[in-house]
């Protein structure tokens, strides 16, 4: 769990633009990972839910993101 929480502290640091970027690139090893799944190629299958948990906390740190911008906006037009 602590290296759960680690992970997470690492990733809130990372500029908007690498969440992104990381987001896309975990979303292409998915793909690629189902696509070996089916073709029986997939020599290790506990990787699949290890990406769908990275691309869940990537997409919620962005998400968190644009909410927060949007509640600055929101301020700023009171």
């Amino acid at each position: 769990m602590a290296k759960h929480a680690e992970r997470v502290s690492e990733l809130r640091e990372l500029p908007d633009h690498e969440l992104l970027e990381r987001l896309g690139e975990s979303r292409r090893e998915l793909f690629n990972l189902r696509f070996q799944l089916a073709t029986g190629q997939l020599e290790n299958s506990a990787r699949l839910g290890q990406v769908r948990r990275e691309i869940a906390r990537l997409s919620t740190l962005v998400r968190e993101r644009e909410i927060s911008a949007a509640e600055v906006l929101v301020g700023e037009g009171e």
